[in-house]
């Protein structure tokens, strides 16, 4: 009868498969967003649980491991050297259990399919509406998810599995490692007031712009900071930004309200231009570009219908420009 292998090499593998057989998903989840957030007390908040659940879980898999995964800054939690080797499998590990959930589930649509799309607020509520209303007169079968979102959590969830694929803005900083990135078309950044607005006349220069009052999005958001880089190589450097909203919609109604000017990427204004409710500034010289991207896993394998949609939206912006769909006729 053969000798059990009792090398260290042996004892490290089944060390290594018992840890993973008795580390849930779930704890593995609660692992990943302790790494995202960095504090215990917002995830047991986010997840409505007890702290002492979520540090429980912390401590089962240092305990599995034999290692300290956190070590504390400040108020923050930061990953250990051992931690950060922990992190990447756990989100593999998460990824392809929620790839191969979803891909079970749309195993038994057939022909149909259906997709998830994470985008981006402007993206979302302007774009993508008429064009996938377009897609569904090409193909009436099948279903499509839009998950709204910012470019953070775009590229989130194109990287946790929980959509198929991403179209949103991107700061140049920002980590796309391990992602696939195609530039899509690129809209302008275009400034507007109110109709009747008497704070600027039909043009401004950079001087002009800089002593208006404005409202944007927060400084936070990837949009902001697109606008603000953009106007500083422009030459503006400060200017007064008075209101502060999330979503274009909110900038929108401050503008028309008399608030100020706003910067506003041109997908989401042009009914109100068409419409007269506001007045678009011409910007001699002032050019803002504001590119827009496909993104998705590399190695992802995509549905028949999931390939079929994202051919779509490459046809739809095959020279470069913001992609346009006219209102079909009435039925």
């Amino acid at each position: 009868m053969p000798s059990a292998d009792t090398s260290p090499a042996a004892k490290g593998h089944d060390a290594r498969r018992l840890f993973a057989s008795q580390a849930s998903l779930h704890k593995l989840e609660i692992f990943c967003m302790v790494c995202d957030l960095q504090s215990v007390t917002r995830v047991a908040e986010r997840l409505r649980i007890a702290q002492p659940v979520v540090s429980a879980h912390l401590r089962f898999l240092e305990d599995k491991v034999g290692a300290k995964l956190f070590e504390r800054s400040g108020r923050r939690l930061v990953l250990t050297r051992e931690g950060a080797r922990v992190e990447a499998w756990a989100r593999d590990i998460v990824t392809r259990t929620r790839e191969l959930e979803r891909e079970l589930a749309l195993s038994g649509d057939g022909e149909a399919g259906s997709a998830v799309v994470s985008a981006s607020m402007t993206v979302a509520s302007y774009v993508l509406p008429p064009m996938f209303a377009a897609f569904r007169r090409t193909l009436r079968e099948g279903g499509i998810t839009v998950q709204v979102s910012n470019p953070q959590l775009v590229t989130a969830s194109v990287r946790d599995g929980s959509c198929d694929f991403g179209l949103c803005i991107l700061d140049p900083r920002h980590d796309v490692d391990g992602l696939s990135v195609e530039k899509l078309w690129t809209e302008q950044l275009v400034l507007v007031v109110a109709a009747d607005s008497t704070l600027v006349g039909d043009s401004a220069d950079a001087e002009t712009i800089a002593s208006l009052p404005f409202i944007s999005s927060p400084r936070q958001q990837v949009r902001r900071e697109l606008e603000e880089d953009a106007l500083y190589a422009h030459g503006i450097r400060h200017r007064e930004v008075i209101l502060e909203f999330g979503h274009p919609e909110a900038m929108k109604q401050a503008v028309r309200h008399h608030a100020g000017a706003a910067f506003v990427l041109e997908s989401c204004v042009r009914d109100e231009l068409a419409r007269g409710l506001l007045r678009q500034v011409a910007t001699p010289g002032l050019d803002l570009p504001v590119p827009v991207f496909l993104i998705y896993k590399r190695g992802k394998a995509f549905s028949r219908f999931q390939s079929r949609l994202m051919d779509f939206v490459r046809q739809a912006a095959g020279d470069g420009r913001l992609p346009v769909f006219a209102s079909p006729s009435p039925l």
